[in-house]
């Protein structure tokens, strides 16, 4: 299966039965991402962290979800 990167716009290959194939075929909302740009977001969220200026919010819970 041929993808592209959303924020470079390279094409690459992935497996055609692979997990991540499976999501891009089934949500449309999920967007591939390739390895140097993955590593990349990764690398400057770690760097954000460790200033503690930097904070990833979590979803708060519904009172239904909690019983």
């Amino acid at each position: 299966m041929q993808v592209k990167c959303v924020l470079c716009d390279v094409v690459e290959n992935i497996e055609d039965f692979s997990l991540q194939a499976k999501r891009l075929r089934n949500k449309k909302t999920y967007m591939y991402l390739c390895d140097n740009c993955n590593e990349r977001i990764k690398e400057r969220t770690l760097e954000r962290l460790a200033t503690n200026k930097f904070r990833l919010y979590e979803e708060k819970k519904k009172e239904d979800e909690l019983i």
